[in-house]
């Protein structure tokens, strides 16, 4: 018998158990042992463990983890929304000051250059994070993306050389 297993008189309980079902962790309360030693004496039985169930658990759990995420990018987004939003809203500017401590306010029809500042980077700084948290879908890869943008300009560049004749489709991809 290897070590580390149950004793040979508690095999036929540790196959009961099985049969009925349960999970490595769940034998290991019942029968009072050790995660690793119901592991080593399932193996030393030839005996395994559905881990369907948990395979089914761990990929609704990412699912869940998943749309939280979205969830939370969303409301990113609505941060970020918002907060343009209110550049261009009347804004009431306070301040507690002098000798009195005087409370004094200002309504402007926009938000101050220094206000504007602060929530354009707001925005910024939310629509940064939603990105993070769930990236954009872009349509093709950077270097296809480069290789349109250089032959579109050596197409422009070879029609100047010809006074404005456009250069022939297909003569740049030599």
């Amino acid at each position: 018998m290897p070590s580390g297993t149950v004793g040979e008189g508690r095999f036929g309980e540790f196959r009961d158990l099985h049969a009925e079902g349960l999970g490595r962790n769940a034998i290991a309360r019942a029968m009072k042992i050790s995660q690793v030693v119901a592991s080593r004496t399932a193996e030393h039985l030839g005996l395994t463990f559905d881990r369907s169930r948990i395979q089914a658990a761990a990929e609704a759990r990412k699912a869940d983890i998943e749309e939280r995420r979205s969830l939370l990018a969303a409301r990113f987004l609505d941060v970020a929304e918002e907060s343009l939003d209110r550049v261009d809203e009347p804004t009431t500017v306070y301040a507690f000051g002098g000798k009195n401590n005087e409370y004094n306010e200002h309504v402007f029809d926009q938000a101050p250059i220094a206000e504007r500042q602060k929530l354009v980077t707001t925005a910024a700084i939310a629509v940064d994070k939603s990105l993070k948290l769930v990236p954009a879908e872009t349509s093709g890869s950077g270097a296809d993306d480069a290789k349109s943008m250089l032959g579109k300009l050596a197409q422009g560049i070879a029609a100047i050389v010809n006074e404005g004749e456009p250069a022939p489709e297909g003569a740049l991809d030599e």
